[in-house]
């Protein structure tokens, strides 16, 4: 049994913490990490929730398979219902902080109330307590983590904490552990200022004990970290170039979303991709790319640690952004560049080292100022308003409305809301690039077919991780599919959707997919776990998922329609590249996938299939 078989209850009302037993019941219909924490928290509480109100619940929670060797066993997932989206809300994050949680004997924490003042929680072990946490209140991230360290006088102290956005209630606040991984969309950042609750601190001693037969264990992930190292995606492309590598990818296949969708290529791709942060700058001869770095127990290291040039306009007299830290991945390089129109490399990792400092989703924070530099130039908007000219490309721009969001100043209020309260305030609703509020990632569906659908019916809003067709239309992996095409893109979506319920159930990163498919984990998880794990098992299980997920999303009111694109990709052809003349069919694509799904034509699980998945 791999898993450590209890839970913490955390009352921030009262000021208690609880140890439980773990639903082990659950645990086998569910396993772990997304899937389990799910059904404790649809079970828990009321899907009419305000998410930010002391009702709500968050819950932190490991898989099976974390702080394991087996390969990027390092995850773990915050479920909570988002403030952003209104939806349920389940957020997966890296690092060290998952593994810890694991070490330190625990499998999940469930936290509920509000706390009368700000805390934070210190678990050691089987100690857990409460502490005063009003002096970290107005701090950011990286402040409250090196804090934290000091005071417990523990170096190896593992922190996930919220900065400035979480507290403000920016509704894309995140959680940042480790420094620059994060819990990253649908404002589970505000949730947790919304509760008073600044950090939680981890430190275990125990290591991971009760796989069920370690001997096949250790052979299983040793083959299976093979089958990673020999992939030319997870053992040449992302170790060396980082998910960064897409740039240019996805630029000269014209589904690279530019200015606010207007466009789906940027001219200037070339200046922020993963090989111009590999080239020496004229300034100082030195790379924006320092090393890639791993999560706990990761043999892909896809991470990426950068510096930022000293010279630039942003960092002049700002030493605290000189040191090497977090680097851009490729949906924030995507976010604060080519969506708003900006080819500044430095003025990009500015705007991303705000993100990790203060906590807030690049994607986003990026895609909302998207929206408000269309504003801007279309009169809407007026620099009396925003407090600066803010026009497409600029890089000033940029890293002024990050502050502003950041620290909750003037305008940055209004981004703090995200891109649909913003443009519908302004008479513009239709200029939210969003599902469910959820702004979209980097891909534009018009070119990439598949993605218009993965966005539509994504349980967390606008999302490229809960199906990744991105793999199939545009890489191959496992299989090649036409990205301009409708065609068979309902069955891959679904596919992908199921499977990757399984990967965030267990505990691993979803990354590993570009390798792995389910019946490379399948044998891991039966080694590691206690009872029986058959592929047909794991199937299921990823559907059941789903299906829970969707359920809470139906009961909190959300309908069909909330399964839509913005009119700009239903009615405006993309003008260059491959998709030249297209839009993205999901009028098509919809019917199908709810039938395949055995739901209603409104979107609601029948009643068959709801009693063949066990729910």
């Amino acid at each position: 049994m791999a898993w450590n078989r209890k839970l913490l209850r955390v009352n921030l009302t009262t000021g208690t913490c609880t140890a439980e037993p773990l639903n082990m019941e659950w645990a086998q219909d569910y396993l772990g990490s997304r899937g389990l924490a799910t059904k404790y928290f649809v079970s828990e509480v009321d899907p009419k929730v305000d998410p930010l109100s002391p009702d709500n619940k968050m819950i932190m929670s490991t898989g099976p398979l974390t702080g394991t060797m087996a390969s990027t066993g390092g995850r773990y997932t915050v479920v909570t219902k988002g403030p952003l989206t209104g939806a349920i809300a389940c957020s997966n994050s890296g690092g060290f902080f998952g593994a810890e949680m694991k070490f330190a004997g625990w499998d999940m924490i469930i936290f509920e109330g509000r706390s009368p003042k700000p805390v934070y929680l210190y678990l050691e072990n089987d100690k857990a307590e409460l502490k005063d946490a009003t002096h970290l209140w107005g701090t950011s991230c990286w402040h409250t983590e090196e804090t934290i360290k000091h005071e417990l006088q523990d170096p190896l102290v593992r922190v996930s904490s919220i900065g400035l956005a979480g507290e403000n209630q920016v509704l894309f606040g995140c959680i940042v552990n480790d420094l620059h991984r994060a819990a990253g969309r649908s404002g589970v950042g505000a949730v947790m200022g919304s509760k008073n609750l600044k950090a939680v601190a981890l430190r275990g001693t125990k290591g991971v004990s009760g796989v069920k037969d370690m001997k096949a264990f250790m052979k299983i992930t040793a083959e299976k970290k093979k089958v990673l190292a020999d992939n030319a995606v997870t053992g040449q492309g992302l170790p060396k170039f980082g998910t960064q590598v897409l740039m240019n990818v996805i630029n000269e296949m014209g589904g690279l979303p530019t200015r606010n969708h207007r466009d789906v290529q940027f001219e200037d791709a070339g200046k922020i991709s993963a090989e111009a942060m590999h080239e020496k700058r004229p300034s100082d001869n030195k790379p924006h790319l320092v090393t890639n770095a791993a999560c706990f127990g990761c043999t892909i290291a896809c991470g990426r640690i950068s510096e930022i040039d000293k010279g630039h306009f942003t960092v002049v007299n700002k030493p605290e952004y000189w040191g090497a830290s977090g680097g851009l991945e490729y949906e924030a390089a995507w976010a604060l560049g080519a969506a708003n129109g900006v080819g500044d490399l430095e003025a990009l990792q500015y705007a991303n080292l705000l993100c990790n400092e203060q906590g807030m989703d690049p994607i986003s924070f990026g895609a909302t100022v998207g929206a408000v530099m269309e504003l801007y130039e279309m009169g809407v908007l007026t620099k009396e308003q925003i407090g600066i000219d803010a026009p497409f490309g600029s890089a000033e721009a940029l890293a002024r409305l990050a502050e502003m969001t950041a620290r909750g100043e003037g305008f940055g209020k209004e981004i703090g809301q995200g891109s649909k309260r913003l443009c519908t305030k302004y008479g513009h609703p239709e200029l939210s690039m969003t599902v469910k509020g959820q702004e979209f990632p980097a891909y534009d569906s018009r070119a990439i077919q598949g993605m218009g659908l993965t966005y539509a019916t994504s349980n967390r809003g606008a999302c490229h991780l809960r199906s990744y067709t991105v793999a199939s239309e545009v890489l191959g992996i496992p299989v090649k599919t036409d990205p301009l095409t409708t065609d068979g893109k309902p069955e891959l979506v679904k596919a992908f959707q199921d499977a990757t319920a399984v990967f965030d159930s267990a505990g691993i990163c979803v990354f590993t997919s570009f390798a792995w498919t389910v019946a490379d984990v399948q044998p891991q998880i039966e080694a590691a776990c206690e009872g029986d794990w058959s592929m047909d098992k794991l199937n299921l299980m990823g559907e059941r998922i789903w299906n829970m997920e969707r359920q809470f999303n139906n009961a909190a009111g959300l309908t069909r329609k909330d399964d839509d694109l913005p009119p700009r990709l239903k009615t405006e052809p993309a003008k260059t590249g491959p998709a030249k003349g297209l839009v993205n069919g999901i009028d098509k694509m919809l019917p199908e996938y709810y039938e395949l799904r055995g739901w209603t034509q409104e979107g609601v699980p029948t009643p068959e299939t709801l009693s063949r998945l066990g729910l």
